[in-house]
């Protein structure tokens, strides 16, 4: 049965699919929220590979680079040559490039695997997305994204944990071994139980789209990756920032010029569809840039071990797990206007409470603001997520996955560049002469970041304790300053979803049932390919 003609019941196996597709969508996620712990094993030059910290950081974006730059190319793909055969090859590619990285002999060898699991898992996000717009009715694909978005908020609490705990017991690489069987076995789930869908109708490949899409989202991905290293003032990193909006621009005017595109850019005109990738953006920013900073706090202020500290994240799974399968009951009641508001609002006072966390707050006191903000997430991601894939029709789903996705990439990684460049730079201004009398190439390390204040402080001496002290208090400080950052990028979310999400829809509308119905309602005109 293809999936792309389904009746409006939805699959008979509908459910069964959406667990195969939360099985998939978690390898993904997972691995990034590993990574996070077992950085400084692997910068361990005895235990790990004695990657230096440019190293760790481009182990982390090469992943992010490609992931991004290949998103919305992947869900085009998706479309026409089919999502289960995408999805396949996209966890066998992540399954592939796992192994390598697993069994890296350096830090270039990891560096390239990660780029190579990249490229699975820009094959996989759309593709799970686009499935569960295919196989459920649009009455219950609300509740099956809202399944799908905690799926994503377990996998951010379990990664810390699980990476913990292989980390206490076995080598570094054990991090990206634990991907295989997950991903095998997804394989095999898929092929067994997903049916494949495309889009009837595909028309003409449009391949300077195509290009010009990868182009600019590279660059930009990479200008904002070199901009949380170098800072934005350099001329690389805005340059290439500027080099991606003129290639941006230019895909927006050859898709407004061609009968085929490859994203419809007119249905931005539509207001719900606009202020839904707007928020997605602007909540991954502020949630993304405070799990960074968040990080930090707890295993070197607090001095957590990997499994201590990813336990502290399961309260952010848990607001997650219990209320977005909710959201859609929720948008129901008091319309998306309200929901996503009062979602926003509670992150935004979750990242509050960090302005009030320093040395020696009481732990639950961090449980609660993940809590917090766990549960303003859950009532932000589901129905935004559903207004873009509602704004599409069934055959048109992996693009709108895939714009949803990207802009969800995109935001996070702003968000840790933009708040980890404000970490770094408050951070060494309030140093002060913690590093008066170091030898140089220690005082740059001390003032790089906390991290290397500790890597020194290890070699110090009787000067250890007051290095330690200040770099704690100088980074309390930043850590300060990056929480007002990402609390004021939250609540512009709030202002967004206050100001062009609908309200709640009257009990006597019916509620529209495909795309066509909400582009009329808001003016659109959808191009069919």
């Amino acid at each position: 049965m293809d999936a792309s003609v389904a009746a409006p019941a939805g699959h008979p196996r509908r459910w069964a699919i959406l667990s195969v597709l939360v099985i998939s969508l978690l390898v993904v996620v997972l691995d990034n929220t590993i990574l996070n712990v077992a950085l400084r094993t692997i910068a361990d030059p005895v235990h790990g590979l004695g990657a230096t910290q440019s190293e760790l950081e481009w182990s982390i974006n090469s992943y992010t680079l490609v992931f991004a730059g290949l998103l919305f190319t992947a869900g085009i793909l998706a479309d026409r040559l089919g999502r289960r055969i995408t999805l396949v090859v996209g966890l066998a590619i992540f399954a592939l490039a796992s192994l390598i990285s697993s069994y890296a002999s350096s830090p270039g060898q990891l560096i390239g695997a990660r780029a190579l699991m990249g490229l699975g898992a820009a094959a996989v996000m759309p593709a799970t997305l686009s499935i569960i717009a295919n196989v459920f009715s649009p009455q219950e694909r609300p509740r099956a994204i809202g399944i799908w978005a905690g799926a994503v908020g377990l996998a951010v609490a379990i990664g810390p944990i699980l990476g913990g705990l292989l980390l206490e017991h076995f080598w570094w690489g054990s991090v990206f071994l634990i991907n295989v069987p997950v991903a095998v076995a997804g394989v095999i789930l898929v092929l067994a139980l997903v049916p494949e869908s495309r889009d009837p109708k595909p028309g003409r490949i449009d391949y300077l789209g195509v290009v010009l899409s990868i182009i600019g989202l590279s660059l930009l991905t990479y200008g904002v990756i070199e901009g949380g290293e170098a800072g934005f003032g350099d001329p690389l990193s805005w340059g290439t920032l500027a080099g991606a909006v003129v290639v941006l621009a230019a895909f927006v005017f050859w898709q407004l010029r061609i009968p085929f595109p490859s994203l419809d850019v007119r249905l931005f005109r539509n207001r719900q569809f606009s202020a839904s990738t707007g928020m997605i953006g602007l909540v991954f920013f502020a949630a993304m840039g405070a799990m960074f900073f968040g990080a930090f706090y707890l295993q070197l202020v607090r001095d957590y071990g990997p499994l201590a500290s990813g336990a502290l994240f399961v309260p952010f799974a848990v607001g997650q797990l219990v209320f977005a399968p909710r959201s859609a009951a929720m948008v129901k009641r008091f319309g998306p206007k309200a929901v996503s508001t009062v979602g926003l609002l509670l992150v935004a006072a979750g990242l509050g409470v960090w302005l009030f966390i320093g040395q020696d707050t009481p732990i639950w006191v961090v449980g609660l603001a993940f809590f917090v903000m766990g549960t303003g997430m859950a009532n932000v991601m589901p129905p935004a997520t559903e207004s873009i894939m509602a704004a599409l029709p069934r055959e048109k789903a992996g693009v709108g996955s895939a714009v949803s996705n990207t802009i969800r990439q995109l935001g996070g990684a702003l968000g840790v560049a933009v708040l980890g460049a404000v970490l770094s730079s408050v951070y060494r201004s309030n140093l002060g002469t913690a590093t008066d009398g170091l030898p140089p190439a220690a005082a740059d390390a001390a003032r790089e970041s906390i991290s290397g204040a500790y890597g020194v402080a290890e070699q110090a001496g009787a000067a250890a304790p007051a290095l330690i002290s200040q770099a704690n208090a100088a980074f309390l400080d930043a850590m300060h300053y990056a929480a007002i950052g990402s609390m004021v990028f939250a609540l512009l979310g709030a202002l967004v979803a206050l100001l062009w999400l609908p309200g709640k829809r009257p009990a006597s509308a019916p509620e529209p049932t495909n795309s066509e119905g909400l582009a009329e309602e808001q003016g659109v005109e959808l191009v069919e390919a």
